[in-house]
């Protein structure tokens, strides 16, 4: 009987069709963003454990995004006690007037401007959306309703303190020759000026998040004026940066206007870009896909063009390609072209295979910091959405002709 049932398991499993190359990535990705996660943990001072973004020495701090980023991708991968201890460790870092943190060191400092505080003289324009982002996924995973009562107070100040125009309600860095902030941060270097898209699309994302744990807490009027608060604001985006020509979202209104290719994307996924809006993105990213893509990484601006005030080009963030905005970037291509996103995955699994390593952000004859943990992780969140509107449309019956 033994010997019928192993031969019984054995065809079962030659007659089971082999994965796809593009699930088999996926796979990959999902497994090994867990074992960098779990290798790049670190603990504080204070003992509680932190998970900078790289895996061995050369990040010596906590770094609020990139640990929203990995939340995103593979929250599966920290422990409920891990992701609580490192909601309140950050949260304790906020500013009296509400500001939050670029990266909190181990022994407890904290820093609100990049490069350890030496870039611009005010707080990084994204710290207090990824700490609501923080919050909403800690909240999701561990379900801890007390914990959220006790702390979304903290959380409403810190997005009273992001900082805006009055006028528009979109996040805003102070234009002229001093040095205001930094923008999101994966463009930190870019000296971006006027109203900045990609920290506008964070700022809804964190309003609708913040709506929600307002809820969660028992306080729903409250959820209601914040999930406004978001609509409006991605109306603003959406009329303010929108450039038709291209069919892409310019990066900030002063400096630095260039088309952001990573804020394209983003808006689509958010679903702040409207659906001609997505369209025109998803056809840019198609009829552009050599200029703007290699070995299933992408670049931050179109081919040719670069960020008019920032680093040497075609390296680091005035140039090179990351990995980081990939899920996003597929979520938006799938609407024209869905093997072309399917083949991103691929090729960007395939380079990290390939090369033995899971750089930040390469190019030809050059890449940037290794065992980045985000490059691995991220991806996965925007490809689940990927793969979620797909069953959506399959569900979905047709309209008879």
């Amino acid at each position: 009987m033994a010997r019928w049932t192993a031969l019984w398991v054995l065809q079962a499993l030659a007659a089971a069709p082999a994965a796809s190359p593009y699930t088999e990535a996926v796979g990959w990705l999902e497994k090994k963003s867990a074992e960098m996660i779990r290798a790049c943990r670190r603990e504080t001072r204070s003992g509680i454990a932190a998970f900078p973004p790289q895996v061995g020495s050369g990040y010596e701090a906590f770094w609020l995004r990139d640990y929203a980023y990995m939340l995103e991708g593979n929250i599966g991968a920290f422990s409920g006690r891990e992701l609580k201890d490192a909601y309140l460790f950050f949260l304790a870092g906020q500013r009296e007037d509400g500001a939050m943190v670029d990266c909190i060191k181990f022994d407890g400092t904290p820093v609100y401007m990049p490069g350890y505080g030496t870039m611009g003289k005010n707080p990084v324009a994204d710290g207090s959306q990824f700490t609501v982002d923080m919050a909403w996924h800690t909240y999701r995973k561990t379900k801890d309703r007390e914990m959220i009562a006790q702390t979304v107070d903290k959380l409403v100040k810190a997005m009273r303190a992001v900082p805006r125009n009055p006028k528009t309600g979109l996040t805003h860095i102070v234009p002229g020759p001093e040095w205001d902030r930094c923008p999101y941060g994966f463009t930190d270097s870019v000296r971006k000026q006027g109203d900045e898209l990609f920290s506008s699309l964070l700022f809804v994302q964190a309003s609708r998040q913040l709506a929600d744990l307002l809820k969660a807490a028992g306080r729903s009027e409250e959820a209601k004026a914040w999930r406004k608060e978001a609509g409006a604001v991605a109306a603003q985006a959406r009329r303010i940066f929108w450039d038709k020509s291209p069919g892409l979202f310019r990066a900030a209104t002063v400096q630095c206007r260039e088309p952001d290719i990573w804020g394209s994307a983003f808006a689509v996924y958010l679903g702040v870009a409207s659906r001609s809006q997505a369209e025109a993105v998803a056809r840019y990213f198609k009829e552009h896909y050599g200029e703007i893509v290699k070995r299933g990484q992408v670049r931050h601006t179109p081919g040719g063009v670069w960020w008019e005030v920032a680093d040497a080009r075609e390296e680091y963030q005035n140039g090179a390609y990351w990995a980081t905005p990939v899920g996003w970037f597929v979520y938006a291509l799938d609407l024209a072209d869905p093997s072309l996103a399917e083949k991103t995955v691929i090729d960007m699994a395939n380079d990290f295979r390939e090369t033995g390593d899971v750089n930040e952000c390469v190019n030809d004859r050059y890449k940037n910091v290794p065992n980045y943990v985000v490059s691995a992780a991220l991806p996965l969140d925007g490809i689940r959405a990927m793969e979620a509107r797909r069953k959506r449309l399959a569900r979905t019956p047709r309209r008879s002709e």
